[in-house]
């Protein structure tokens, strides 16, 4: 067998950013500005704060504005709603974050859907979400995207793979499966009511931790030549996927840190660019027969 092949997120992620940064200093010679993504940041989590913090020096580099939002841990549902209407409303601005997760006594699904389906770069709306699975057009959920982007960029055939995701969660697990569907693998959803959990993920060619668990799914439950996507980030830098010892029975993998977690801020920033050049990103379903 083949030596494993890391799915280097932290360079693909560097390269997409280049492309942003070229790109936008085009249209900026141009004299067509230059776009904004608006962050709301409700309360003071500490890893939220970080990772806007993350999200506002990544724009300056590109040539992007950033708008940073803060409110305080008390507002309400409607305060949001009401904020979020005034970024829907300004014209200066080409994408709106509402940051995940919001404090107990907010409706986050409402306010999620009150973005401007046209500012929506986190895919994040029922809308789009709803599109999405239509094979429609769509700013599609940054995290599920990015991985599929890595699965483009290193050549790594989905058609007629089986693909397990472990996580169903609607920002992250349900679109991914959703991904891969339109791009014709065939897919087994997991969750915590799934029963053989193990013997389902050593069926998977493609396997996708999204569960928020470390080390949740164990290296001997996966066959030899499996791709891995770990899309899990959690304390003491580990994954949802024990990669450390399955990278080795891997075809591909991704690390963690440096994998999925820098291809999710330049999808944001790629959708950003796109609602500011006003048009989507490519369809994911151009080869799927709808069978």
């Amino acid at each position: 067998m083949k030596s494993p092949i890391l799915l280097d997120g932290k360079a693909i992620s560097e390269k997409i950013r280049n492309q942003i940064a070229s790109t936008l200093a085009d249209a900026k010679s141009k004299g067509k500005g230059i776009p904004t993504l608006a962050t709301i940041l409700v309360g003071n989590d500490p890893a939220s704060e970080t990772y806007v913090n993350m999200k506002v020096k990544a724009c300056e580099k590109v040539g992007m504005n950033s708008r940073y939002v803060r409110m305080k841990d008390s507002t309400t549902t409607e305060e949001l709603l009401s904020e979020i209407r005034k970024l829907n409303e300004d014209t200066s601005v080409n994408g709106i974050l509402l940051q995940h997760p919001v404090p107990h006594q907010i409706d986050e699904r409402r306010c999620f859907d009150e973005i401007a389906i046209g500012k929506d770069v986190d895919g994040v709306t029922t809308h789009n979400f709803g599109k999405l699975s239509m094979g429609m057009e769509a700013y599609y959920p940054c995290t599920p995207y990015g991985m599929i982007l890595l699965l483009k960029e290193y050549g790594i055939d989905t058609k007629g793979k089986h693909a397990v995701v472990v996580g169903r969660s609607p920002i992250l697990g349900k679109p991914m499966a959703i991904m891969l569907t339109n791009l014709d693998a065939t897919v087994t959803l997991c969750h915590s009511k799934t029963v053989n959990l193990p013997e389902l993920v050593k069926q998977a060619d493609i396997i996708v931790g999204a569960v928020g668990k470390p080390e949740f799914i164990k290296a001997d439950w996966m066959k030899e030549g499996v791709v891995i996507l770990d899309a899990g980030y959690n304390v003491g830098n580990v994954g949802d996927i024990e990669v450390s010892k399955a990278k080795d029975k891997s075809s591909h993998y991704t690390p963690v840190p440096g994998g999925v977690g820098p291809m999710t801020i330049s999808v944001l920033l790629l959708q950003t660019m796109y609602s500011f050049l006003n048009q989507f990103s490519p369809k994911l379903d151009a080869h799927a027969s709808n069978r």
